[in-house]
């Protein structure tokens, strides 16, 4: 009955997330308070002294915080709670409404200005040294009193100066740069040469708060007609960003398979990576369909997801990201982040053989994330979680081909519960003592990994029965290894011998040769099909010698890439479940390989009996 009943919920889950995936268009974002605040600002563009987007101020009035501030509930980013309520205080004071509002966002301001001081930098959000002393410009205009004194406030004026002074006006008219998000900070534009470089929505950079910037400056017909439309679909409340059609379908692939439950949306996943594809260009891609700026964090990963479902994407689509042996997020950037570098790590690990770019991104990309990590700045300007410094720690302390992809759900999600496969551990305990494997060597613990190798690969709760199998084949094959290894030349010779004829030679022998005659029969059928291709390699006078692999780990990295070229590409006839069959038993092995014991014991230890709450 209970199992039942969790069955039915689990259905209703994947029917309510199923009816999300292809309800999607053109993606969603929160609501932003600063770019509400700058839409707000727009008047009625036919000359009335009114706001054009009077649902604007409602949702402003509607989301104050209780502390007086506006900005994100969940976490308190100083740069964020600032700009934020500064923004909606001059956008109330504009329209001369709400004055208690304004008073409480004025505390506020006047309370946190000197915390800007001891705001870690690495959350700075882009573009914040010249939109922030703007609006401050604003705000004095408006008769608004803001503190000036602050000596963090003059850092950032200094280094608005500063940037401004960098910035090429003859590229910035010219160029569809990412200064584009930020006009409503940048001073004396060019609008006639600006408005050539609007997107085909009418948006610039498919930003809200630039182009409300840019309507309340021109009057332009396409860009009211952008805002109006964003304005409706959110209710007031607008997003920073809109649209964001392919972030918004790459991140949800990219979350339901490291959840480790995609298989439940195979049709939805198709259909979202079909569309971003459509959209995938030589340079990569941004967050939106038609944008020309390009950014690495989305195109690496639409490249990994893209390239391991099988679609042609070519490696050059990096090379705008390089300069001088360094990557930045943005062609013509100076900085990198966190997020950004990690998304390219875990794209440059799906590399063919020869794709250079891949090779030196990755080298890159690890560096930096390791220095990072050494210097305890595992944070981030695009995205703020506590889940940041494991993610970073898992992705370069395990290879990817010996991230097994039930690992890596655990520690992505941090919740795992082992109880359901509790009757397989107990039919294979009951299994391993009815054979007596402790007696040839074959300990629990090997029992256990096997166990977890299967489970790390096939955890479909229906596929109990298959994990079993590959559990029980794995024991048998490391009892074998073991038999070999300890026995003399005449039982080995006996084995064989017992093997080829398919006798049983232990009923009156003992019970090791019960256990011997048991090795022979059970899986004889099917290694008798595979063994003559091998016979004459592996046994030389009834003798079987033992490989000895000497293979270096780049040797061994390189056969990886060669393999996950031959299972993701379409050229070949072979059934797409085979090959990742295939892949799936290269990369346990790989894992069991080269992952210390240590590490594969902690990793038995979360995944299969660590509770989460």
């Amino acid at each position: 009955m209970l199992e039942g009943f969790y069955f039915q919920k689990l259905i209703q889950q994947v029917n309510v997330i199923k009816a999300n995936l292809q309800s999607i268009q053109d993606g969603e974002l929160s609501s932003s308070a600063y770019d509400t605040a700058w839409v707000a600002l727009v008047q009625d563009i036919h000359g009335s002294d009114a706001p054009q987007f009077p649902s604007c101020l409602d949702w402003i009035i509607n989301n104050q915080l209780p502390d007086g501030s506006w900005g994100d509930r969940s976490i308190f980013i100083t740069y964020d709670r600032l700009s934020c309520t500064l923004a909606c205080v001059v956008a109330l004071k504009t329209w001369n409404i709400h004055p208690e509002g304004r008073k409480k966002g004025m505390a506020f301001l006047r309370q946190n200005m000197h915390k800007l001081k001891d705001e870690d930098p690495v959350h700075l959000p882009v573009g914040f040294e010249v939109i922030f002393p703007s609006l401050v410009e604003m705000a004095q205009n408006l008769g608004l009193e803001v503190l000036q004194d602050s000596p963090a406030y003059k850092d950032i004026y200094d280094q608005r100066e500063q940037k401004l002074k960098r910035v090429p006006k003859e590229i910035l008219h010219n160029v569809p740069t990412t200064l584009l998000y930020s006009l409503e900070g940048m001073p004396d534009l060019d609008w006639e040469k600006l408005l050539k470089l609007q997107h085909p929505n009418g948006s610039f950079l498919c930003s809200t708060a630039s182009t409300a910037y840019a309507l309340i400056q021109t009057k332009d017909e396409k860009c009211f007609n952008y805002l109006k439309e964003v304005v409706e679909r959110f209710s007031g409340g607008v997003p920073h960003t809109y649209p964001v059609d392919l972030f918004e379908r790459l991140w949800v692939v990219d979350r339901l398979e490291r959840l480790g439950v995609s298989r439940y949306y195979t049709s939805e996943i198709k259909k979202c990576l079909d569309y971003v594809h459509r959209y995938w260009t030589p340079n990569g891609i941004g967050w939106a369909r038609d944008v020309v700026n390009f950014d690495i964090d989305d195109t690496s990963l639409g490249f990994r997801i893209l390239r391991l479902h099988g679609y042609d994407v070519k490696a050059d689509a990096f090379q705008q990201f390089e300069r001088r042996g360094q990557f930045f997020c943005y062609p013509g950037q100076i900085s990198q982040g966190i997020t950004e570098m990690l998304c390219f790590y875990r794209a440059s690990q799906v590399s063919f053989p020869g794709e250079k770019i891949l090779e030196d991104g990755k080298t890159f990309a690890a560096k930096f994330l390791r220095e990072k990590q050494d210097m305890g700045q595992a944070a981030d300007r695009w995205i703020v979680t506590k889940g940041l410094v494991g993610e970073v720690q898992y992705h370069l302390d395990v290879p990817w081909y010996s991230s097994l992809s039930r690992i890596e759900t655990r520690y992505y999600i941090e919740q795992y519960g082992g109880d359901d496969d509790v009757w397989i551990a107990k039919v294979l305990y009951r299994w391993y003592e009815e054979l007596s494997l402790r007696d040839f060597g074959h300990s629990k613990d090997g029992l256990l990994k096997s166990y977890f190798l299967a489970m790390a690969n096939i955890f479909e709760p229906e596929r109990a029965t298959e994990r079993l199998a590959w559990t029980q084949t794995a024991a048998m094959i490391e009892a074998v290894s073991i038999y070999f290894r300890e026995s003399c030349i005449e039982q080995r010779k006996s084995f064989i011998q017992a093997f080829n004829d398919g006798i049983d030679h232990g009923n009156n022998r003992g019970h090791s040769h019960n256990y011997e005659s048991y090795l022979v029969k059970s899986p004889r059928g099917a290694w008798k099909r595979n063994l003559p291709k091998s016979k004459t390699r592996c046994w030389k006078e009834n003798w079987i010698e033992e490989p000895v692999i000497n293979i270096s780990i780049e040797s061994l990295e390189l056969q990886m890439h060669e393999l996950l070229q031959q299972v993701t590409e379409s050229k070949n006839s072979l059934d797409k479940e085979i090959k990742q069959t295939f892949w799936t038993v290269a990369k346990s092995y790989y894992y069991a390989a080269n992952v210390e014991p240590a590490t594969i014991d902690l990793h038995i230890a979360k995944v299969l009996f660590e509770r989460v709450v």
